[in-house]
């Protein structure tokens, strides 16, 4: 082999080590189109951060009484956390942690009550009750019979009961003698319990129902207590769809203790519970299907509803069209009607929102239902 063999050979060499120790270059990638040879990135999720409460339950007790002791003896102010100062955060934050369960509240309050729904009750279309307790009490629970007794000799087979009106009540057998109405006889209605007691209160279905068509109950915020233990009652033995908002998380009992200055404590200290049902307390009733309104513009529709009913915040209003009788006569409703209505224009752009999903759902049933009649 000559000189020149030798030569070629080790330059081929050199470059084949060359080649080893340079990086292969990234292949090229079209801007907007992904590349199979880069691997995807995958980003991180973004977390909310977390609440003090949620810290703080991380910690056990020796780790609590370790930052009290730090904050205590650190903190720029300590003025700030003496025994009084102490004592009250711990009350505070009771108060946050135990939620609807204690309140604080002031005796005699300045804030005047709001006015009492009366019952009420109305026929939307010709086929659907709609029934307005106001509260639940007898006089009401008398009114539901005959109601109950009209619908009946008319064949309405779909009712509406609102429950937005019922604010926090105590008193569950007047909730269990509405649901009584709505539930199959020999059903337990539900459980009042408290946790240092042995004994509970069983409320069950004594006698047959009255109703047995379909139901929908509205609900909001304020339905609270034996309000919302009938809405929770009749979803689950009358098979009633909830339509609204979740409810107080009020379904207990409270006992009710004067502190002085003025300040009363209100102590849950019994608790209604639905068999094989979710927890009311503290959380409410979730709706089935959640729509929400104005408190304000609810309370103004309520009182309305009092002279003129509720179908009015239902239904739509057809408006006027030109036609050939208004050709011939020289007029045009759709002008003149639009300036002679201005009066109840406000009235009318009212619409109970919760009412009408309600109302639609039960159309909506009736049309796939077969009728009983």
């Amino acid at each position: 082999m000559s000189k020149w063999h030798y030569i070629l050979a080790g330059l081929w060499v050199s470059i084949v080590g060359l080649m080893a120790q340079t990086p292969a270059a990234s292949p090229s990638v079209t801007p907007g189109l992904p590349s199979a040879a880069t691997p995807a990135v995958t980003p991180k999720p973004v977390t909310a951060p977390a609440q003090p409460a949620d810290l703080v339950n991380l910690l056990n007790e020796a780790q609590l009484e370790q930052a009290v002791e730090l904050l205590k003896t650190q903190f720029l102010n300590p003025a700030s956390l003496n025994e009084p100062e102490l004592r009250r955060a711990r009350l505070e934050g009771l108060l946050n942690r135990l939620g609807p369960g204690a309140q604080l509240y002031r005796e005699n309050p300045a804030v005047p009550p709001e006015p009492a729904v009366r019952f009420l009750a109305e026929v939307l279309d010709g086929k659907i009750g709609y029934i307005r307790p106001g509260s639940l009490d007898a006089g009401s629970l008398t009114q539901l019979d005959a109601v109950l007794a009209g619908f009946k000799e008319k064949g309405i087979q779909s009712v509406v009961l609102d429950l937005r009106s019922v604010g926090y009540q105590a008193d569950y057998e007047q909730a269990a003698a509405f649901a009584r109405r709505f539930c199959e006889k020999g059903k337990l209605l539900f459980r009042v319990q408290k946790p240092s007691a042995k004994q509970e209160r069983i409320f069950t279905a004594n006698q047959d129902p009255t109703f047995t068509g379909t139901m929908v109950v509205l609900t909001d915020s304020h339905t609270a207590g034996a309000g919302e233990v009938l809405a929770a009652i009749l979803r689950q033995h009358a098979r009633a769809m909830i339509v609204g908002s979740r409810t107080a998380g009020q379904a207990v009992e409270f006992s009710e203790v004067p502190l002085g200055a003025g300040v009363v404590l209100k102590i849950a200290v019994a608790e209604a519970t639905v068999p094989d049902g979710e927890a009311i307390y503290p959380r409410g009733v979730k709706p089935d299907i959640a729509v929400s309104l104005p408190r304000e513009q609810q309370a103004e529709m309520f009182t309305l509803s009092q002279e003129k009913g509720v179908s009015q915040f239902v239904y739509e209003k057809e408006r006027p069209r030109l036609n050939e009788a208004a050709l011939i006569a020289n007029l045009n409703p759709e002008i003149d009607g639009s300036t002679s209505a201005t009066k109840g224009s406000e009235a009318e752009a009212l619409k109970d929102t919760v009412l009408q999903r309600g109302v639609d759902l039960l159309t909506a049933l009736a049309y796939f239902q077969p009728s009983k009649n």
